[in-house]
């Protein structure tokens, strides 16, 4: 339960300083970065893996690029359901959510790295 817990948090905090280190971006608070780390997650793993089905003859025929796509597009799904739900999360446009998926995957799996040492599993 812990592990949800730390992990649940370590996703927030990224979205934050993703939120600072990416223009076009936009999380209001860091209670709103939470609840847009839940979003990011239900889009994760429900719809994503049905647009990953989808785009499987794109992402072979690019050797696994059009993967980067694919994530700016859950990205700004997760980025609309937040703003349906008035989550202070917003995405302006296609290139933030390209670049910020980029960077909120290496900064959740520095903040992941550091935080999971600590913790017995």
């Amino acid at each position: 339960m812990l592990s949800f817990f730390l992990t649940w948090i370590v996703a927030a905090v990224s979205l934050v300083i993703t939120a600072n280190i990416v223009p076009g971006i936009a999380v209001t608070s860091f209670p709103a970065a939470m609840l847009a780390a839940v979003v990011i997650g239900f889009v994760n793993a429900v719809v994503r893996p049905i647009i990953t089905l989808l785009t499987l003859p794109f992402s072979i025929l690019t050797l696994g690029l059009f993967l980067f796509v694919v994530n700016a597009i859950s990205l700004s799904l997760a980025s609309w359901l937040a703003g349906a739900f008035s989550i202070g999360f917003a995405i302006n446009g296609f290139w933030p959510a390209l670049f910020g998926s980029i960077v909120l995957s290496l900064v959740s799996g520095l903040i992941g790295r550091f935080v999971n040492t600590g913790v017995e599993q």
